[in-house]
């Protein structure tokens, strides 16, 4: 864990001596380019829930919840090898 933290230390201390080498207009140049994307996501997603919610129907449909051990079970698919079905049908059996 140690090492970890030492390597990720390094490593933005790294990021950091190229940040602060970069020429001020550079740095504030990536900065405003940064804010403008960070902007029109934020504009985009608050943009996409006001339309969701613009067009949502409000209509809940409330139905009777059936009991799943009622229903009756279906296989969706046949069983493919039933030589070890009926081996196993006979040595869970109890009669």
């Amino acid at each position: 864990m140690k090492k970890l933290r030492a390597n990720m230390d390094r490593y933005f201390d790294q990021l950091d001596e190229r940040w602060r080498a970069l020429p001020v207009r550079k740095q504030h140049r990536y900065t405003l380019y940064l804010f403008v994307g960070y902007l029109l996501l934020t504009a985009m997603v608050i943009a996409k829930v006001w339309y969701d919610a613009e067009n949502s129907d409000n209509s809940m449909v409330i139905e009777h919840i059936e009991n799943p051990v009622l229903q009756k079970k279906e296989h969706p698919a046949p069983l493919q090898d039933t030589l070890t079905t009926i081996f196993k049908n006979k040595f869970y059996e109890r009669k």
